[in-house]
């Protein structure tokens, strides 16, 4: 197309790489709240999920940037005032820099199209517990569920548990308290050693400036998160932007033609790419990617797994809900970033009890080379001493398991 930006697909590569602050092999250096705070800004999220089978997801991405860090920096920077990071609703439940808290102002306002039907449905299933979940959290905040639910239970107020897809048994207090939650009249002001959320009224959990923020018209914060949303990939398809805060309806293609029009967004053809492709302005293309690192299936690099395809020519699915007979690759598959390849994908558990990182499975890529295992075995020893773990074993499992079992020094075993 006359006019159009060209680009290769390596250099795409690369753009996507230095947008998520995985072009550069990580700094030898003490992780300060400033470096970690900074990370999260430049990816503007951190996936939460349950999932504890080798890290919480949230935890993952920063190590993959960062290197091994001290946890307790995190939880300071969303547990602590004032916070640096809120927890909110935005690619799912996710922490996000504070500042980008009043861009989903809209989405908190529209709960009854944006919630799912557990929590939609609270206002109409739960009006008299809802009052008093309120009034609950504003005496004893920050509170988890499990006391509301006690104080709900004690005035005769708990009632059933939910059977529905999500919150499948979930109490009644935890509906009202996700409800509120959703909404915003609720955040967390922290997490417990359980990881249960504590929750607290919003004005007591939000810093003072974001407080007084005015409130951000629908599409400016619609056009904002759009465009934060492609600053994160460098380069995408308009699916991939909206993507990462989970934005949708007409209000989305208004925003990408006004970020197009006033030059943000620029139109590229990415080679082997067929679909209609922007670059962020600000995108930088290195010349070159030499990061080694794992990365996690909540990675936002790896979230829009069409676009993972396209880019890295890599077929990529997380298993987890797949019956364990029918799983391809694992369990818990984490791709290993080589420079500007995936060069291998690896099953991994942390056995806490035996003190082992466990190599479930272990499979080349087409992009596998021949420093490949011998570069996953270290990153491998380094993520076991951050977890706390003294030994590394690898299962007879996958294509790559023989060669990294021996480059890593460590049995294999099952």
């Amino acid at each position: 197309m006359a006019g159009v930006e060209t680009m290769t697909r390596a250099q795409a590569r690369r753009v996507a790489l230095r947008a998520q602050a995985l072009d550069r092999p990580r700094r030898d250096a003490p992780v300060t709240m400033r470096r970690l705070t900074g990370t999260v800004e430049r990816i503007n999220l951190l996936q939460i999920d349950s999932v504890t089978v080798l890290a919480r997801a949230h935890l993952m991405p920063l190590f993959s940037r960062l290197g091994p860090y001290d946890t307790a920096l995190l939880d300071r920077a969303a547990g602590r005032a004032p916070r640096k990071l809120v927890e909110t609703w935005a690619h799912e439940a996710s922490y996000v820099p504070a500042a980008t808290y009043p861009l989903l102002e809209w989405r908190r306002r529209a709960a009854q199209q944006e919630a799912w039907g557990v929590i939609a449905g609270a206002t109409d299933a739960h009006p008299v517990e809802l009052d008093l979940v309120r009034s609950l959290v504003t005496d004893l905040g920050p509170v988890t569920a499990g006391r509301i639910h006690a104080e709900l239970e004690a005035a005769g107020r708990s009632g059933g548990r939910s059977r529905e897809a999500w919150g499948w048994n979930w109490s009644v207090a935890k509906r009202c308290l996700e409800y509120l939650f959703f909404t915003g009249e609720v955040l967390s002001a922290r997490r417990n050693g359980s990881f249960e959320r504590c929750y607290d009224l919003a004005e007591r959990v939000l810093p003072p400036a974001v407080r007084a923020t005015p409130p951000v018209p629908d599409d400016v914060a619609v056009r904002r998160l759009l465009e934060l949303g492609a600053r994160a990939h460098g380069v995408g398809t308009v699916r991939c932007f909206r993507d990462y805060f989970r934005l949708r309806g007409p209000a989305v293609t208004t925003a990408l033609d006004e970020l197009v029009d006033d030059g943000t967004l620029v139109p590229v053809e990415v080679q082997g790419w067929p679909e209609r492709t922007y670059r962020h302005r600000d995108a930088v293309v290195p010349r070159r990617a030499g990061a080694a690192t794992l990365l996690s299936p909540f990675d936002p690099l790896v979230w829009e797994r069409r676009r993972l395809l396209a880019l890295f020519d890599l077929h990529y699915r997380i298993e987890i809900y797949t019956p364990a007979p029918q799983r391809r690759l694992g369990y818990y598959v984490l791709p290993f970033l080589e420079g500007e390849r995936i060069g291998a994908l690896v099953d991994l558990k942390a056995d806490r009890a035996g003190r082992v990182l466990r190599v479930m499975a272990a499979h080349r890529t087409d992009d596998t080379g021949p420093d490949t295992p011998g570069r996953l075995a270290a990153e491998l020893w380094t993520l076991a001493a951050w977890l706390g773990l003294d030994d590394v074993a690898v299962a007879p499992r996958g294509d790559l398991s023989a060669a990294l079992a021996v480059t890593a020094g460590t049995r294999m075993t099952d």
